[in-house]
This record gives structure tokens, sequence and C-alpha cells, in this order.
């Protein structure tokens, strides 16, 4: 059985998504928070597998939580629970795992648990990648699943992630092919970014971008219709 947190700061949808969570033998421990900071405080000291997060709600949004638990590896997987079907747009670049409308159909909720579930297990089938580095005259082992972006420094690459960076023996060009299945793109002749950590895109500007991992990169106008066409891809449709 999974372990899901449910935050909304509306009761009587909490209490209506809880009871028919709770229904799902599928589904083990719920956890309820009725506020974004409460959402955060039960997961720096819970393990849960899965959390359905309302877009709208005071101080820190559903979309806040999401950005703040897909920066952590393991993180849980994320379905938006909203009655604005608007936000799908901009939930894209989370990868969650669905996106449902209020008011929630049980048979609906029920695809979104199996989604849940089928996402965990290939989570935990799949060993992440390794990469070795170099750092300060030792080797470290980092995860590929932990690189935001990759920069191009001559013949070498220099891997971008929330704690660091690490420059690398290898091409930009030789990273672009060996990492497209990763979800790795060339946005630029020196920029390669994970789609996954794609916060903003501003593509519609006299100078196209993107941000990720709080840094702004440019798209290069040859680069730009293959990021369109994968943002559009990866694009959350609601389903109702």
């Amino acid at each position: 059985m999974i372990t899901v947190l449910i935050a909304d700061d509306e009761l009587p949808a909490l209490d209506e998504l809880a009871f028919l969570l709770g229904r799902d033998e599928r589904v083990g421990t719920i956890h309820r928070a009725s506020s974004g900071s409460e959402a955060l405080r039960i997961l720096d000291h819970e393990r849960v597998d899965a959390v359905f997060l309302d877009i709208h709600m005071p101080g820190l949004s559903g979309l806040d939580i999401a950005h703040a638990v897909s920066r952590s590896a393991g993180s849980p997987a994320v379905v938006f629970v909203t009655a604005d079907e608007d936000h799908a747009v901009k939930a894209f670049e989370l990868a969650a795992v669905d996106y449902l409308l209020k008011p929630v159909r049980a048979e609906r909720l029920a695809k979104s648990v199996a989604r849940v579930i089928e996402t965990l297990a290939t989570a935990e089938t799949t060993p992440p990648t390794l990469i070795t580095v170099d750092l300060g005259g030792l080797k470290k082992m980092i995860r590929r699943d932990e690189v935001r972006y990759v920069q191009a420094q001559g013949d070498y690459a220099r891997l971008h992630t929330d704690e660091s960076s690490y420059l690398i023996r290898v091409p930009l060009a030789d990273l672009e092919k060996q990492w497209a299945e990763a979800g790795f793109l060339r946005i630029h002749r020196s920029y390669l970014v994970s789609m996954s950590h794609i916060t903003q895109a501003k593509l519609g500007a006299a100078r196209p971008t993107i941000v990720t991992n709080g840094a702004e990169l440019p798209v290069s106008r040859r680069h730009l219709p293959d990021l369109r066409e994968k943002l559009e891809t990866t694009r959350i449709r609601p389903s109702s």
C-alpha cells in the first residue's frame, strides 16, 4: 500500500478526498494538510509516496510544493487536484503523474492511484545512472537525475546540480546523443537541459529563454522548434 499526503485549504474538499482515498485498498496512511506550509512540514518528517495537491492555497501553492519536492532525490509522485483547468499548462514541467478536476469522481481518482503505483514501480526497478566526477582530486559519484543542465566548455562539459557544478571531459555533443532518452534536450550551442527541471519558459520573447535551477538560459532560434514540440508533447491535459 502507498502512503499519501493530501493538501487543500478547503476542509470539505480535504475531507472528501480523504474519504475517497480511504476506500481504496491500495492506499494506506493518509496525511492531511490544510496549507502549503503544513504540507512541507509533513514531508520533512514523513515518508510519503504521493502528494495530492490543491493548486490554490494561501501562502505556498500546490505548484510551490511541487517545485520543492521535485528538487529531492526519490521525490513523491505528484497529482494536482483543482477546480481550475487553466493551471494544467503551468504544471507540465513538474512531471506530475496526473491532473484531476474538482469535483473528483471515485473512478477517476482510482485511475490516478493506479498511475501513481505504476510510476513508483518504474522508479524502483530502474536504477539511477551514476556519473563519476572529479572533486578536488577525489572521485565522486553523482546521479544523472540530479543534473539540471549542462554547459559546454570547449571539449569539456560542466554539469550543474542543486548543490554544485562538476567538470567532465566529455563534449556537449556527445552528451546530447547519450542523454536524449533520459529527457535532456539541446536548447543552445552551449546548453543541454533536463526537461523535467524547466520551471519557466519565455519562448515568445525577442530572446527566448528557459529557467532551471534558478538560472536563465538562452534558447537559440535553431533549437526553438524542438523545444516547443517537446514542451507540447509533455504538457499535462486536464481530465474531468
